[in-house]
């Protein structure tokens, strides 16, 4: 649902419980249990990182009753336009002795 490449999600409980790790078999244990067992219920915050693309997501867990059938979730609220790498930063200065330390040319004339 977030495009995500490589995440880890932890538990936003700062404690650092890892749900999902972008290490292969490092949380492989995890894909049969209920978010229930890590004592995730309604109100739960869930933090989700995907270094490869320098994207982080808080996930605000709530629960309804109110779902269709054979839906197990849905997402709601603001989702990313577009998610990808950050873009650069355009440079506004001119650098003309290679060097950005603010250094400017001497005016003196003596």
């Amino acid at each position: 649902k977030f495009a995500m490449v490589a995440p880890d999600v932890q538990i936003d409980d700062g404690k650092g419980t890892i749900l999902i790790s972008s290490e292969e078999g490092e949380t492989e244990a995890n894909n049969h249990r209920k978010l229930s067992d890590f004592g995730i219920r309604n109100g739960t915050r869930l933090q989700a990182d995907d270094f490869l693309q320098d994207y982080t997501l808080l996930i605000n867990v709530l629960h309804s009753e109110d779902l269709e059938k054979d839906v197990e979730f849905e997402v709601v609220g603001d989702t990313p336009e577009k998610v990808g790498p950050k873009p650069s930063e355009p440079t506004s200065k001119n650098i003309t002795n290679g060097s950005d330390d603010g250094a400017q040319p001497s005016t003196s004339t003596g």
